[in-house]
């Protein structure tokens, strides 16, 4: 392992940024590895019940607390950001599907957990072995709060990352057992901004800095298994996929810049109708989805979600037809919420 006592630890962070960089990420900062006051905000919002259905982030909420029970001798994390925004078009049309766009291209938890492979890779290569494990939304790991002590951006009033080139970042750690000098914090910019607050569609951001997930569209149309709640419904319109309105909003994004190419949008997810993505079936949805975020709702909430937003478009026998062909759909889910879309359908008829 490592000889602690002849390693120059400030000029070796220096190195790790420069090897960030020429590995395509857009910031690298390090943090101690104590989560602080963002533990008790956490434990508040887990004991309110505003993470829903999603149990493991209260199961495994002690080990967001402590990353050496995570990963064993950890003092330090290397936080990093890599830039995604896949294009700059948005559309209204409310027959085209709107998907998230970080969930347009391929899946970004393999790519940044290989290019943090490759970055603690090069700091063995020039220290010799040391501790590490690599993360990217792949375990418990509290990714905004590191990368907010890690000067990379502060929390926005949405609870992403914001930073003055905006928001459409992804986020990855490596946990490890050098003391590496952390990096000091950067000034919050929201200001008296609530942009994001008005434009969520949901009123899922209750207050500045605070989300209940029960209510965000992410989570309806990513993580609840069952049905969506009916007072959502018309409020989610045509998004099949996650939601960006508080990202859209915010004034910083004015100054993002498209993203790496890896994150490209794939199989025309930046435009497909509605009625083209509620056409795939189970096979073609597996196959063509290969690689992609998406995929991991499975065909039975990609279908729900797309008859959701069938049933929020524009009157049409061309949709009534196809919600009829699948009426009949095995999942009880999907079938109810083809009845409530076929409804909406033919309200006034």
């Amino acid at each position: 392992m490592h000889d602690q006592n002849s390693i120059d630890y400030a000029a070796l962070k220096e190195k790790i940024r420069r090897a960030g960089a020429e590995l395509g990420f857009a910031a690298v900062g390090v943090a101690r590895a104590e989560p602080g006051v963002a533990v008790a905000h956490l434990r508040e919002w887990l004991a309110a019940g505003r993470h829903g259905e999603m149990d493991y982030m209260a199961r495994h909420a002690e080990l967001r607390a402590h990353p050496a029970d995570l990963h064993p001798g950890t003092l330090s994390v290397i936080s990093a950001a890599v830039d995604y925004l896949p294009h700059g078009k948005t559309s209204d049309d409310p027959a085209q599907a709107a998907i998230s766009r970080y969930a347009q291209g391929r899946d970004y938890h393999k790519v940044i957990r290989n290019r943090l492979q490759k970055l603690a890779e090069r700091i063995a290569a020039d220290i010799g072995p040391f501790g590490y494990r690599v993360f990217s939304d792949s375990a418990p790991v509290m990714e905004v709060e590191f990368a907010r002590q890690a000067g990379l951006g502060w929390r926005g009033k949405h609870t992403l990352l914001l930073s003055r080139q905006g928001s459409w970042r992804f986020l990855g750690d490596i946990y490890t057992d050098l003391p590496l000098p952390p990096d000091a914090p950067v000034e919050e910019h929201c200001g008296s901004c609530h942009a994001c607050l008005d434009a969520c569609p949901t009123g899922a951001i209750i207050a500045p800095y605070q989300v209940d997930a029960r209510r965000c569209i992410s989570y309806l149309t990513i993580e609840l298994a069952g049905a969506i709640p009916e007072e959502f419904r018309p409020l989610i319109g045509n998004r099949i996929y996650g939601c960006d309105d508080c990202q859209l909003c915010c004034p910083w994004n004015r100054f993002a810049q498209l993203g790496d190419a890896e994150f490209s949008p794939r199989h025309g997810l930046d435009a497909a109708t509605l009625l083209e993505l509620f056409d795939w079936s189970e096979k073609e949805f597996n196959e063509r989805l290969a690689g992609n975020p998406i995929r991991r709702i499975g065909h039975e909430r990609w279908l729900r979600n797309i008859a959701l937003a069938l049933g929020n478009g524009p009157r049409s026998s061309e949709v009534c037809a196809a919600l009829g062909q699948h009426a009949e759909h095995p999942s009880a889910v999907v079938r109810e919420q083809i009845a409530w879309s076929l409804a909406r359908q033919q309200e006034g008829d």
